[in-house]
């Protein structure tokens, strides 16, 4: 069927990134550009003869010699000669990400890459954006003729094949050249906007998530004291963004450099999974967000939190402690986990291990002998390395002690939760560096169960300096720099470029 469609560009090849980014962007632009003012001319009772489309803008490398790269590095080359292509979105936002991964491809390859409009379809609900709902703005008999003439999301080409190892490349086709196709982000970012409330464009490169509120209410407390006028200003965080897309910009900066508070949007109820963000003008800051409690809320949040390409995550929260040489309040470093989570089993099978990460573990050690004064033998009174456990069922004390010990003994786990294992090991799916730093709060095995009152001093005593902890640490990563936190640990055999 014929179809209106935006004008089309035809392929072209460049070699200098600045111009292969406007070029993307120029048939982005273009396309969702054509859409809007088509569904607007729709809403308005213009019906189009034929249905109308927009296309993703695509990228492509063929090379035929093998890379000339800094195999320190994780990424930045393709493992093999052939043709390499992926399709692009919102360069609003990852316009930084792109041209980074772009420059590295020119470094190591040194030939051209090929920018073009795609085949894939840009559905209408991605075009209009993450703030527009189209039910509340159109008639039933319009709503009844929208998926005739406009593309409609399409989840049959938005699966994370390519991560999972499980994509099949056939015979005389193209290779993909990042983990993530441009309809499975665009339906991410969608999703982070409804769960946490608050866009994507907000989220930094450091991320923390915790199973507590206590955690979020400590973080925005200092948020708001770096944000207010102070005598020793921090002008490297720039602005604190709030559920609703409320802006609070740093009052330290001078009124002509920084932007303008925002009230946002009033929330007549707070989201699933709240998201805070201490922005730096680069990205680099820190975003927290609020999981709740259990494995899926783990995965369904860093499923979709893993387009954004963090450079880490880390996983601060409560756990119960298995040996009778922890006391409340002691810390837990993961070294491994045992996973019994149930929710990854088909994506990444519990028998595959996942590895520790030298920087993450290096900085968390190093932030929490910074924070709590002790260091070398002495910090082992108060943190103990180990095995994680994560399990699926949040009465598991339940469980008759013969059933629930011996694989929490023979696994030599030291702490269990319901949600580091599945947190971490989304982390090595998706190629994003993790770590996990927990908190014991209850001993159920020894007798120490979490009750109101024993919980209650342990909130006041514990969250303050365990949040000072995740935060240090995150500013160690920082300084080490994203290249050197792509681990090679997280590449499988066949890798894509793009990090």
């Amino acid at each position: 069927m014929t179809k209106n469609m935006a004008p089309l560009l035809p392929p072209r090849e460049f070699l200098d990134a600045e111009v292969i980014l406007a070029a993307i962007t120029e048939i982005y632009e273009a396309n969702v550009d054509y859409l809007c003012k088509t569904f607007h001319a729709f809403t308005c009772g213009e019906i189009p003869e034929t249905p109308v489309s927009g296309h993703y803008p695509y990228i492509k490398i063929v090379t035929t010699m093998p890379a000339k790269a800094d195999t320190r590095l994780s990424y930045g080359f393709v493992s093999s000669p052939g043709t390499y292509r992926t399709t692009l979105t919102r360069p609003d936002i990852f316009a930084p990400y792109y041209k980074e991964q772009i420059e590295q491809l020119l470094k190591n390859h040194n030939v051209p890459i090929e920018v073009g409009v795609s085949d894939t379809a840009i559905p209408l609900h991605f075009a209009l954006g993450e703030d527009f709902f189209l039910e509340p703005d159109l008639s039933k008999e319009q709503m009844t003729m929208l998926p005739l003439l406009f593309d409609q999301p399409n989840l049959g080409i938005m699966d994370d094949k390519i991560p999972n190892g499980t994509f099949v490349v056939r015979e005389g086709e193209e290779k993909p050249l990042a983990l993530f196709t441009a309809p499975r982000v665009d339906l991410s970012l969608m999703r982070l906007r409804h769960y946490t409330a608050t866009s994507s464009k907000h989220f930094q490169k450091y991320v923390i998530f915790t199973n507590y509120q206590f955690y979020i209410d400590e973080f925005v407390k200092i948020c708001h004291a770096l944000m207010a006028e102070n005598d020793a200003p921090d002008l490297d965080y720039t602005e604190f963004v709030e559920p609703g897309d409320k802006i609070i910009c740093n009052k330290n900066i001078q009124l002509s450099a920084r932007g303008e508070d925002v009230q946002g949007n009033l929330l007549r109820r707070m989201p699933q999974m709240p998201a805070y963000h201490l922005k730096r003008k680069d990205g680099s800051g820190i975003t927290m967000i609020n999981i709740g409690v259990g494995p899926s809320n783990a995965k369904n949040i860093t499923d979709h939190v893993a387009v954004l390409r963090p450079h880490a995550w880390l996983m601060l929260g409560h756990c119960a402690g298995l040996r009778n040489s922890q006391a409340l309040g002691d810390y837990v470093l993961a070294h491994g986990y045992y996973r019994d989570d149930n929710v990854l089993y088909k994506d990444l099978h519990p028998s595959i291990p996942i590895p520790a990460l030298a920087e993450i573990q290096v900085a968390l050690e190093k932030a929490v002998s910074e924070v709590t004064g002790l260091h070398g033998y002495d910090l082992k009174k108060i943190m103990r390395t180990g095995t994680v456990a994560t399990i699926d069922d949040r009465n598991w004390e339940l469980r008759s002690s013969s059933r629930q010990n011996m694989r929490f003994s023979q696994s030599r786990a030291i702490a269990l939760d319901m949600e580091s294992g599945t947190i971490a090991a989304n982390g090595f799916r998706f190629r994003v560096p993790y770590g996990t730093l927990l908190c014991i709060s209850d001993r159920p095995l020894h007798g120490e169960l979490k009750l109101p009152g024993m919980a209650e001093k342990f909130y006041r005593q514990r969250v303050e300096q365990h949040l000072q902890i995740g935060l240090l640490t995150m500013s160690l990563l920082r300084e080490t720099g994203a290249a050197k936190l792509h681990s090679r640990k997280l590449k499988s055999f066949d890798e894509v470029a793009f990090q």
